[in-house]
């Protein structure tokens, strides 16, 4: 590991040390405490070879402070840089030639090079004089202590300048050039500020260089910091040296903050080092890419004979933009106050733009809130609903789900269930559960008035166990609102996990199972923020597993003895939850429609294992079910209606007609027969009279 990333990681280590221990009345004293412990933490995890310089830092006669130690040691690792690569004084605006006038950098470090055309050293074939001619003027820059501002070029087609006298001219309007003194040479560009944030890539720099402090991700000062040596003659130290991001995937160790720079550099030979990626330069673009996976980590342009990469604003650098939404996903895409609870380095963000969460979860303008007559203890008062019908069962074959949810705690129990039949010996299996395990009853269950929660044997069942059922008033749904509430945002959150994965809809029970494992572990605005899953298990950890996003494509190593040794050692499945009862993930292999539950798992958590075009319509997600008294009401008008028009068709049907249509008259009492079963059929006798009636008349 890179010094400067260990030391970025001791400094976020402290602020979260400070965040659960903050410093009391005696701040002081406590702060030196925090300091030597920090200190002593960072000393031990330094490489053997810097153990005089721990011996230095702890034999001194004061105790020096953190930042102090953060700073020599940065400058030791700068140091080594440097001295290593042997980096002899360059330019910035002007590449450096192997011209007799100048120096290599590399001069006294391996082989020299040597010209395959007319057999000398320093230079190469591609820049052989004889070959192809002698520039008319090529700059090089003076080894001097003291650096002088470069001559202006004349056009030229060597490779090593490409600026023409107007274009040198236009940039040195604009720029000049500036060393570091320390223990190696740092090149700076100082240029007039812009409305726009630049990072100028120097390919003669062996140092990055920020004038803008805000851009630090974590910057210590000290004393013994380099002095900065302008062209023009004055000097300046530097103000201090810290860790930096100008994008999430570039990050830059060991950078100098200068102030009197307007412009900030990149060292491209240091930044190859670092990373371990490629910069590949055009005319008007330059590329940066990861060595191993040839991923771009940066792009930039070509402006007045300079790289330099842009951003339009400047970034507040302290966290990735990803990372917010890929825990969101994780947790179950809670709202934006619930999330900046649940993880308080959040607490900042002003908004959080996850297109899932708007498609799955925008709602209405919310009513006031009535008075919390939450219950006193647990289980003292139960709420419970049935949703369903599903228009598609699960892959299990489910179509219903029931959830029992306890007052005091919010905590709820979801069970998913093939018809509604299934209800009462669910409900024991519960009650039973809930006496074993809290060893307490069941006082209260609240519901509507659905006909499974008044069949025979559950009645007598709440009549045995002396439970009281209240239950709501006809069409009066806001008299069970908790569970009406409880299964809104359970389908709610069920429909963002399947569209923020383009999972298909059969999996719509997982999904559901899923939202209710971790809606029991987010934070409740009823209970002031308490989490309902802590009020009934404080003891248990808030995850036995770490939460994984739901629909991401993964890996589960196969445990089958007497595999072959080529064969794969893992199977691509998708991630669809939890496991109630097992310390495992609930994973799906598509090809032989199997569950796998299992702990060794690989999560590719940016990878859908669907695609987009694999995925249903959003209209077609989790629909609400129709209600069934609906339905009821609409086949009892349908009956009526239909009872009445033949009634006024038989009275208003002339009597003459009847007698010049003899075969219809013969027809009328297999029509009148026809009739009589369908009131018979419902046991409707209104229908009945209202049919019977005409035949009297005639």
């Amino acid at each position: 590991m890179d010094l400067s990333t260990y030391i970025g990681q001791i400094a976020s280590l402290t602020e979260e040390f400070l965040t659960v221990m903050p410093l009391t009345t005696d701040v002081g004293d406590q702060r030196t405490q925090i300091d030597k412990f920090f200190m002593v933490l960072t000393l031990i995890g330094l490489r053997p070879d810097l153990e005089t310089v721990c011996d230095q830092i702890l034999g001194s006669s004061s105790v020096p402070s953190l930042d102090d130690v953060f700073a020599r040691l940065l400058c030791i690792s700068s140091t080594q840089t440097l001295s290593s690569d042997n980096i002899s004084d360059s330019s910035v605006l002007v590449s450096q030639t192997n011209s007799r006038g100048g120096r290599s950098g590399n001069r006294g470090k391996g082989q020299r090079p040597h010209c395959t055309y007319c057999n000398k050293l320093s230079h190469t074939h591609d820049r052989c004089y004889q070959l192809h001619g002698r520039p008319p003027r090529t700059a090089h820059v003076a080894q001097s202590s003291d650096p002088q501002p470069p001559q202006p070029p004349s056009s030229s087609t060597s490779q090593g300048i490409s600026l023409t006298d107007s274009e040198y001219d236009q940039a040195t309007k604009s720029a000049f050039v500036a060393s570091v003194a320390q223990t190696g040479n740092v090149s700076a560009c100082l240029t007039h500020t812009s409305s726009l944030v630049l990072w100028i890539l120097d390919s003669g720099a062996s140092d990055h260089i920020y004038s803008n402090k805000d851009l630090f991700s974590y910057i210590t000062t000290t004393s013994a910091l380099p002095t900065v040596t302008l062209t023009n003659g004055s000097q300046t130290v530097a103000k201090g040296i810290g860790l930096a991001h100008p994008f999430p995937s570039l990050p830059l160790t060991s950078v100098l903050y200068t102030p009197e720079c307007s412009f900030n550099l990149i060292s491209i030979s240091k930044i190859t080092r670092t990373l371990n990626c490629s910069i590949t330069f055009s005319d008007k673009f330059v590329t940066l890419q990861d060595w191993c996976t040839g991923k771009t980590i940066g792009i930039g342009c070509e402006s007045q004979g300079l790289y330099h990469l842009t951003s339009p604003s400047t970034p507040a650098v302290c966290i990735s933009t990803d990372a917010p939404l890929l825990i969101h996903s994780c947790l179950g895409h809670p709202s934006l106050s619930k999330f900046q609870k649940m993880v308080s380095r959040f607490s900042s963000l002003s908004s959080l733009a996850c297109e899932s969460y708007q498609l799955g979860k925008h709602t209405h303008v919310s009513f006031p809130k009535r008075l919390n007559n939450r219950a006193k203890s647990p289980f003292e008062l139960v709420h419970t609903d049935v949703w369903g019908p599903c228009r598609i069962a699960s892959t299990l074959g489910f179509q219903y789900l029931v959830t029992f949810i306890d007052d005091y705690s919010r905590c709820t129990w979801l069970f998913l269930m093939k018809n509604q039949a299934e209800l009462f010996s669910i409900f024991q299996k519960f009650y039973t559960e809930i006496q074993t395990q809290f060893n307490i009853s069941i006082r209260v269950l609240r519901s509507n008035n659905a006909r499974e929660y008044f069949s025979t044997p559950f009645t007598s069942f709440m009549s045995q166990h002396g439970i009281l059922h209240q239950s709501s008033c006809v069409h009066t749904p806001q008299q069970n609102g908790v569970a009406e509430c409880k299964n809104r945002h359970l389908v709610e959150t069920a429909r963002t996990l399947l569209l923020h994965s383009n999972v298909h809809f059969c999996f719509w029970g997982d999904a559901v199972l899923t939202a209710c494992y971790l809606i029991n572990r987010m934070p409740s605005s009823v209970l002031y923020d308490q989490i309902p899953h802590s009020l009934l298990f404080p003891d248990q950890p808030l995850y036995f597993l770490p939460p994984r996003v739901f629909g991401c494509t993964c890996f589960v190593h196969i445990l089958t003895p007497g595999q072959d040794k080529l064969s794969a050692r893992a199977t691509k499945c998708i991630f669809l939850g939890y496991s109630r009862l097992q310390k495992g993930y609930r994973c799906y292999f598509s090809e032989t429609h199997c569950y796998f539950l299992s702990a060794d798992v690989t999560f590719f958590e940016n990878s859908p294992f669907f695609s987009t075009s694999e995925s249903l319509p959003i209209s077609e997600v989790l629909p609400l079910p129709l209600s069934p008294h609906l339905m009821q009401c609409l086949l009892a008008h349908f009956r009526f209606i239909i009872a009445v028009i033949v009634s006024l068709f038989l009275l208003l049907w002339p009597r003459y007609l009847l007698t010049h249509f003899l075969s219809l008259r013969l027809l009328l009492p297999q029509l009148y027969l026809l009739l009589l079963t369908y009131p018979l059929l419902f046991g409707k006798v209104i229908d009945l009279l209202v049919i019977l009636i005409p035949f009297t008349i005639f």
